[in-house]
Protein backbone atom coordinates (compact mmCIF):
# COMPACT_ATOMS: atom_id res chain seq x y z
CA UNK A 1 0.00 0.00 0.00
CA UNK A 2 1.39 3.59 -1.24
CA UNK A 3 1.61 6.43 1.52
CA UNK A 4 -0.74 8.72 -0.28
CA UNK A 5 -3.39 5.07 -0.24
CA UNK A 6 -2.70 4.70 3.30
CA UNK A 7 -3.14 8.42 4.25
CA UNK A 8 -6.49 8.04 2.36
CA UNK A 9 -7.79 5.23 4.05
CA UNK A 10 -7.29 6.69 7.39
CA UNK A 11 -8.49 9.97 6.48
CA UNK A 12 -11.98 8.08 5.32
CA UNK A 13 -12.42 6.17 8.22
CA UNK A 14 -11.83 9.28 10.56
CA UNK A 15 -14.43 10.82 8.50
CA UNK A 16 -16.53 7.48 8.83
CA UNK A 17 -16.43 8.10 12.28
CA UNK A 18 -17.22 11.60 12.47
CA UNK A 19 -20.05 11.19 10.42
CA UNK A 20 -21.21 8.18 12.46
CA UNK A 21 -21.34 10.06 15.36
CA UNK A 22 -23.09 12.50 13.93
CA UNK A 23 -20.46 15.41 13.96
CA UNK A 24 -20.50 15.44 17.43
CA UNK A 25 -19.13 14.39 20.48
CA UNK A 26 -15.50 13.12 20.21
CA UNK A 27 -13.42 16.15 18.81
CA UNK A 28 -12.61 15.38 14.91
CA UNK A 29 -8.85 15.52 16.04
CA UNK A 30 -9.04 12.93 18.82
CA UNK A 31 -10.86 10.59 15.84
CA UNK A 32 -7.76 11.25 14.02
CA UNK A 33 -5.00 10.66 16.65
CA UNK A 34 -7.34 7.75 17.48
CA UNK A 35 -7.52 6.46 13.84
CA UNK A 36 -3.28 7.19 13.46
CA UNK A 37 -2.46 5.17 16.82
CA UNK A 38 -4.50 2.05 15.31
CA UNK A 39 -3.28 1.93 11.99
CA UNK A 40 -0.36 3.60 11.53
CA UNK A 41 1.13 5.17 14.81
CA UNK A 42 4.80 5.64 13.01
CA UNK A 43 3.59 6.62 9.85
CA UNK A 44 4.34 10.53 8.99
CA UNK A 45 2.30 12.05 6.17
CA UNK A 46 3.42 15.53 6.46
CA UNK A 47 0.02 16.08 7.90
CA UNK A 48 -1.90 14.99 5.23
CA UNK A 49 -4.82 13.30 7.21
CA UNK A 50 -5.47 16.21 9.46
CA UNK A 51 -5.43 18.18 6.50
CA UNK A 52 -8.28 16.31 4.43
CA UNK A 53 -10.25 15.56 7.03
CA UNK A 54 -10.70 18.72 8.42
CA UNK A 55 -11.15 20.28 4.68
CA UNK A 56 -13.75 17.80 4.19
CA UNK A 57 -15.28 18.68 7.21
CA UNK A 58 -14.80 22.67 6.32
CA UNK A 59 -16.50 22.15 2.70
CA UNK A 60 -19.24 19.18 4.05
CA UNK A 61 -22.08 21.72 2.93
CA UNK A 62 -20.94 22.17 -0.89
CA UNK A 63 -19.19 18.96 -1.33
CA UNK A 64 -22.99 17.66 -0.15
CA UNK A 65 -24.79 19.94 -2.47
CA UNK A 66 -22.13 18.86 -5.22
CA UNK A 67 -23.21 15.12 -4.48
CA UNK A 68 -26.82 15.63 -4.39
CA UNK A 69 -27.04 17.25 -7.45
CA UNK A 70 -24.27 14.69 -8.75
CA UNK A 71 -26.34 11.68 -7.79
CA UNK A 72 -30.04 12.13 -8.30
CA UNK A 73 -31.43 8.96 -7.49
CA UNK A 74 -29.60 9.04 -4.01
CA UNK A 75 -28.84 12.11 -1.58
CA UNK A 76 -26.31 12.19 0.93
CA UNK A 77 -28.42 11.17 3.84
CA UNK A 78 -29.67 8.23 1.71
CA UNK A 79 -26.09 7.02 0.77
CA UNK A 80 -23.96 4.78 3.11
CA UNK A 81 -21.82 6.24 5.48
CA UNK A 82 -18.50 4.50 3.99
CA UNK A 83 -19.76 5.93 0.24
CA UNK A 84 -20.89 9.08 1.49
CA UNK A 85 -17.77 9.47 2.87
CA UNK A 86 -15.10 8.05 0.25
CA UNK A 87 -17.22 10.76 -2.28
CA UNK A 88 -16.63 13.64 0.24
CA UNK A 89 -13.04 12.73 0.06
CA UNK A 90 -12.63 11.85 -3.39
CA UNK A 91 -15.03 15.15 -4.81
CA UNK A 92 -12.73 17.31 -2.20
CA UNK A 93 -9.50 15.96 -3.94
CA UNK A 94 -11.07 15.95 -7.50
CA UNK A 95 -12.48 19.52 -7.25
CA UNK A 96 -10.87 21.38 -4.60
CA UNK A 97 -7.21 19.85 -3.99
CA UNK A 98 -4.88 21.50 -6.61
CA UNK A 99 -1.86 19.15 -5.81
CA UNK A 100 -3.84 16.21 -6.41
CA UNK A 101 -4.11 14.53 -10.23
CA UNK A 102 -7.84 14.15 -11.32
CA UNK A 103 -7.47 10.84 -12.15
CA UNK A 104 -5.69 9.96 -8.84
CA UNK A 105 -8.80 11.44 -7.00
CA UNK A 106 -11.09 9.20 -9.30
CA UNK A 107 -9.15 5.88 -8.45
CA UNK A 108 -8.51 6.39 -5.41
CA UNK A 109 -11.78 6.96 -4.19
CA UNK A 110 -13.24 4.14 -6.28
CA UNK A 111 -10.42 1.53 -4.78
CA UNK A 112 -11.88 2.97 -1.33
CA UNK A 113 -15.23 2.19 -2.27
CA UNK A 114 -14.15 -1.39 -3.19
CA UNK A 115 -12.59 -2.07 -0.33
CA UNK A 116 -14.71 -0.76 2.50
CA UNK A 117 -18.22 -0.26 0.44
CA UNK A 118 -20.69 -3.01 -0.65
CA UNK A 119 -20.94 -4.62 -3.81
CA UNK A 120 -21.82 -1.92 -5.85
CA UNK A 121 -20.23 0.81 -4.02
CA UNK A 122 -16.89 1.25 -6.42
CA UNK A 123 -19.41 1.50 -9.44
CA UNK A 124 -21.35 4.14 -7.66
CA UNK A 125 -17.90 6.11 -6.86
CA UNK A 126 -16.75 5.86 -10.24
CA UNK A 127 -20.13 7.44 -11.70
CA UNK A 128 -20.86 10.03 -9.12
CA UNK A 129 -17.33 11.49 -8.93
CA UNK A 130 -17.49 10.58 -13.34
CA UNK A 131 -20.35 13.40 -13.46
CA UNK A 132 -18.85 15.69 -11.25
CA UNK A 133 -15.42 15.61 -12.88
CA UNK A 134 -17.54 16.32 -16.32
CA UNK A 135 -19.05 19.09 -14.82
CA UNK A 136 -15.69 20.42 -14.11
CA UNK A 137 -14.42 20.41 -17.71
CA UNK A 138 -17.61 21.47 -19.32
CA UNK A 139 -17.41 24.12 -16.91
CA UNK A 140 -14.10 25.01 -18.41
CA UNK A 141 -12.34 24.48 -14.66
CA UNK A 142 -10.19 21.55 -15.93
CA UNK A 143 -9.24 19.97 -18.89
CA UNK A 144 -9.94 16.53 -19.61
CA UNK A 145 -7.88 13.94 -18.39
CA UNK A 146 -5.05 13.78 -20.72
CA UNK A 147 -3.74 10.12 -19.26
CA UNK A 148 -0.17 10.65 -19.78
CA UNK A 149 -0.22 14.02 -18.46
CA UNK A 150 -2.10 12.57 -15.47
CA UNK A 151 -0.10 9.81 -15.06
CA UNK A 152 3.57 12.33 -14.84
CA UNK A 153 1.28 14.38 -12.45
CA UNK A 154 1.08 11.45 -10.41
CA UNK A 155 4.34 10.03 -10.32
CA UNK A 156 5.60 13.50 -9.39
CA UNK A 157 3.07 13.65 -6.97
CA UNK A 158 4.16 10.31 -5.16
CA UNK A 159 7.56 11.13 -5.23
CA UNK A 160 7.15 14.45 -3.47
CA UNK A 161 5.30 12.20 -0.83
CA UNK A 162 8.00 9.46 -0.34
CA UNK A 163 10.61 11.98 0.59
Amino acid sequence: MSNRHLARTMAMQALYEWDFRGGEGKGVEDIVKFVRSEFAPEFDDGGYVERQVKSVIDNQETLDELLNRSAPNWTVETMTLIDRNVLRLGVYELKFDETIPSIVAINEAIELGKTFGGDASGKFVNGVLGAIYKDIVEAGVKKPIDIEMEKKKAVEAKAKTDK
